[in-house]
């Protein structure tokens, strides 16, 4: 291998030691179970190296983490597709025989919820929210939530604290129902 195609190999192995982590947990956000995930990462790494290897593609070194992760889900949703792996669509009809309360409803309560939680987050101030959507949304650890966002991790962990205790809030309030 020549020095070029060495030192390519070294980046990427200080890459990936620093950010498997983070490579399993973008294939596993596109919702692929554990083994699949680091077959996942697996294959994009093999990916990333035939196309700098072919001289196709070029990445700046700083951008090789962010690079890594589209292919990974790029390749986490391409495999999500696969027929063996998709899950089968159930009629909700079928589902709701059996129910002593009917699916459809604890659905549209659950769609409410959401809408609700939804319209709270959009309350809370620009910073708890970002920190919401990084934390609870994106599940990245509060270190790189401090990081992304340029605050330290205690106060990441007390803004995540402000915003649950309005959230709650928020979503204890009682909803006006429209009148018949």
């Amino acid at each position: 291998m020549s020095a070029l195609a060495d030192d390519l190999l070294d980046l990427l192995t200080r890459t990936v030691r620093a950010q498997r982590a983070e490579l399993v947990r973008v294939a596993r956000h596109e919702g692929l179970g554990p083994e699949d995930a680091v077959d996942c990462v697996h294959d994009a790494l093999v990916t990333f190296l035939n196309l700098t290897e072919s001289g196709l593609r070029t990445v700046e070194e700083e951008a090789i983490p962010a690079y890594l992760a589209g292919i990974v889900r790029n390749a986490a949703r391409n495999k999500r597709r696969l027929h063996h792996l998709a899950k089968p669509h159930a009629s909700l009809d079928l589902l709701d025989s059996g129910a002593d309360e009917p699916l459809t409803d604890a659905m549209l309560e659950s769609a409410e919820d959401h809408v609700r939680l939804r319209a709270c987050v959009d309350q809370l101030c620009g910073t708890q929210r970002a920190v919401v959507t990084l934390r609870f949304l994106e599940e990245q650890p509060g270190e790189d939530v401090a990081a992304s966002l340029g605050i330290s991790r205690g106060y990441v962990d007390v803004l995540l604290h402000r915003a649950k205790v309005q959230l709650r809030s928020c979503m204890a309030e009682p909803t006006s129902s429209p009148s018949p």
